[in-house]
């Protein structure tokens, strides 16, 4: 595991996005695994600067979002699907035919998260993964729990989760309760996995998933046990990091 800190967000946006680029100026027709919320918009913004000054070319590119609230549209300005065309999709050379939302309007779960499972696995797994992490320690909607969830299924959001996401929504009712989520096998999968995390309100959860026992109460402590892990965070997120 290599941990990079960073003097602030702008700087962990700006080397969590050249990480990326090196990744598909390397291999054109890569595979992207990407994540939402507010950490990686800065990382995106780069993305899509990169491509307008003519450095990066997204056209081969394959992508997979790590999740999708259950129940909410595409057109609905909350849903990952409407975050990545906002922040990504809509300002790249992308084939959308190659960016893949779990379908949050599935109602049946069971099949919504084979066919996102077999769908990955189509694709041969991601090249790179992009995660962030969550206050309790979740990597894509894999919350703490008695057993890592191996691969994509629907999952019930703890209250923490809803609680940290009703910032986004006119009520707390309004939140989704579920979503469908790669599981923690499926990210494992990937070939690289690029982690961010910023501000002094993670420096706790950072300390204990990277340098604590590897347990699924913390699920991105499994990470420690993943051959070629990232870690971008900015000074604040790194405050209780062993020196």
């Amino acid at each position: 595991m290599r941990i990079i800190v960073t003097k602030d967000y702008e700087d962990m946006s700006k080397k969590a996005a050249a990480i990326i680029a090196a990744q598909v100026v390397s291999k054109p027709d890569c595979v992207l695994g990407l994540a939402t919320g507010s950490t990686p918009i800065g990382t995106y913004k780069n993305l899509v600067k990169w491509y307008e000054e003519g450095t990066l070319d997204f056209s081969a590119v394959k992508t997979v979002n790590l999740d999708e609230y259950r129940g909410l549209p595409r057109d609905n300005d909350q849903s990952y699907y409407y975050f990545m065309h906002d922040h990504l999709f809509n300002h790249v050379n992308i084939d959308v035919a190659n960016t893949n939302v779990p379908d949050g309007t599935n109602p049946d779960a069971e099949q919504e998260a084979e066919r996102y499972e077999a769908l990955i696995a189509s694709y041969g797994g991601q090249d790179l993964q992009l995660l962030g992490i969550g206050h309790n320690g979740h990597i894509g909607f894999n919350e703490p729990s008695d057993s890592f969830d191996k691969i994509t299924h629907c999952v019930d959001l703890q209250e923490s989760t809803i609680e940290a996401n009703k910032r986004f929504f006119a009520t707390i009712d309004d939140v989704p309760k579920q979503a469908y989520t790669m599981g923690i096998g499926t990210i494992m999968k990937a070939k690289k996995i690029l982690i961010l995390a910023n501000g002094e309100g993670k420096a706790d959860i950072v300390a204990k998933a990277f340098f604590g026992p590897v347990t699924p109460q913390v699920p991105a402590s499994i990470l420690q046990f993943h051959p070629d892990v990232t870690v971008v965070v900015d000074e604040a997120a790194a405050a209780k990091l062993p020196r």
